[in-house]
């Protein structure tokens, strides 16, 4: 077994992109609009029915202005498209175009041949067990007393 001494948290943050880098190298060689990091974790946390930009930039963890720039750039590509929310009309919901739409499913088919690549590297039952591991309910974060000095 191969230990780097890199705590969870980077190990996890690592494997994000590499699913990442894959995807988006496999979106650009079929020749989709190109789209940046931000952009396909957007789509990712998108509801079918839409979403504002504020809850799109909590569910990404970034500002609400990063969000609407990842947003900007996915409008100009045709990728999503902005309509009036209906319970609220001050509000707008971000949803996927039909070009969008198509494109997250192939994003969805891709993710799941990386994913099988992936088990035929490292083992089914390691992905397996990764998996099950994530989906696990962990519940809220822990509130943790500071460390003790020295």
């Amino acid at each position: 077994m191969h230990v780097t001494g890199r705590n969870l948290p980077q190990l996890l943050g690592d494997a994000r992109r590499w699913f990442e880098d894959a995807l988006l190298a496999a979106l650009e060689a079929a020749g989709e609009v190109h789209v940046s990091p931000t952009q396909a974790g957007l789509f990712a946390v998108l509801d079918e029915q839409g979403t504002t930009v504020s809850e799109l930039a909590r569910r990404m963890g970034v500002t609400r202005q990063t969000a609407h720039q990842a947003v900007h750039g996915l409008v100009a590509a045709g990728l999503l498209e902005q309509v009036p929310d209906p319970s609220s009309g001050r509000q707008r919901l971000i949803r996927r175009t039909e070009e969008g739409a198509r494109t997250h499913r192939r994003a969805e088919r891709v993710l799941r041949r990386v994913e099988q690549e992936l088990a035929d590297r490292i083992g089914e039952q390691t992905v397996h067990a990764l998996r099950a591991a994530l989906e696990l309910p962990w519940g809220s974060p822990p509130v943790l007393a500071p460390p003790k000095q020295n």
